[in-house]
């Protein structure tokens, strides 16, 4: 796509003005770094708070007796108002579709999609179901960090007292804002949606605060990766289940073989199959020795020598936090989890360690 075609966000301007680099990304025009870079801004979240712009992401409403179960293997019946939920819509084999976000308010149900597959999501929400109402005018505002709560406080003082993932409405200098206490770092935060017109003034608030500065793409990735959180597209796919990705545990008990409301969704026969008697392959969290990142392809082999992979890298970099690269890979799920690995870099096959995951614990305030 040219990058004249790529849609721009609604604080392209303000995103300029702070000295944004913009890369094309899912259609958009989006920042994915500031003039301190990514291992900066990387290392400023983790410390401090991150606003991150994720306006590029689907926003839809639902209305609240809307079928959602119908497509999604989460107990959405049992979703509390003013609670959200995360899951992910599934193929007939099992595959992921897309993951999103899945809050219930008042008066129905709000989903965030990514970006990429929003177009193919609220087709396929509009197959099977009435009233969808995609939402065009407001922005996404993510506000990532330690310092995020007191950040956010500061102009929305009833912000402190939410749940990690409550959801809930309020106002903010006569505007209604839409925030989760949520977002994709592993840090504690909040998701923020907000009316486009009023998106820069409130953004410029925050910003305002000594302990918020702006965080690009690059950094969103290599924290969410240092969290162990799966990337849609690389860690999940139409062909990758949840249950290989290692988000089983997002399958509410409810949808399980002898739950209340077992399957019913699409790919359920494979994947009630796969939570019973396990699946073909795993996530495994990787660290190469060594300072070179093992990127997305890198072929995973169970030793030195043998000429068949038992996997590859699905997501790889540098982890700032960490001081050191990791990897996430889909193996065979009868590989030890014990045993080294060797990933093939260029010919060269190198050593990894499996590990478990996140890579750096998580912030969140429960």
């Amino acid at each position: 796509m040219a990058d004249g075609d790529l849609k721009t966000l609604a604080l392209a301007d303000l995103h300029k003005e702070l000295g944004g680099k913009f890369v094309g990304f899912a259609g958009y025009s989006m920042p994915v770094q500031y003039p301190t870079g990514v291992m900066a801004e990387h290392l400023w979240t983790r410390e401090n708070a991150g606003l991150f712009d994720v306006s590029h992401m689907g926003q839809v409403v639902l209305p609240a007796d809307a079928d959602l179960e119908a497509l999604v293997p989460v107990d959405v019946l049992g979703l509390a108002e003013g609670r959200q939920r995360y899951g992910f819509f599934t193929n007939d084999t099992g595959g992921v579709l897309d993951d999103l976000m899945i809050a219930r308010g008042p008066d129905g149900l709000f989903l965030v999609v990514n970006a990429g597959c929003k177009a193919a999501d609220i087709a396929h929400l509009r197959a099977h179901m009435n009233g969808v109402e995609v939402i065009e005018d407001r922005a996404l505002l993510a506000l990532q960090g330690p310092k995020a709560d007191a950040a956010l406080a500061k102009l929305i003082p009833g912000a402190a007292d939410m749940r990690f993932m409550d959801s809930t409405r309020m106002a903010w200098d006569g505007a209604e804002l839409w925030i989760s206490r949520s977002g994709y770092t592993s840090e504690d935060g909040f998701e923020i949606s907000i009316p486009d017109k009023r998106a820069e003034a409130f953004a410029r608030a925050l910003l305002a605060d000594d302990r918020v500065q702006p965080i690009g793409l690059g950094a969103r990735d290599s924290l969410r990766l240092e969290a162990g959180l799966p990337l849609y597209g690389q860690d999940m796919t139409p062909s990758i289940s949840p249950v290989e990705a290692g988000q089983a545990w997002a399958i509410g008990k409810v949808r399980r073989t002898g739950g209340d409301r077992a399957g019913g969704f699409p790919g359920a026969e494979v994947l009630l199959d796969q939570l019973a008697n396990g699946a073909p392959r795993r996530r495994a969290g990787l660290l190469p020795e060594g300072r070179a990142p093992m990127r997305a392809g890198v072929e995973i082999f169970a030793s030195p020598d043998t000429q068949t992979p038992i996997g590859v890298v699905t997501s790889g970099g540098f982890g700032p936090t960490l001081g050191a690269p990791m990897a996430l890979a889909l193996i065979a799920a009868d590989t030890p989890k014990d045993i080294p690995l060797f990933g093939d870099v260029r010919g060269k096959r190198l050593p990894v360690a499996q590990t478990k995951l996140p890579f750096t614990p998580p912030g969140y305030k429960r």
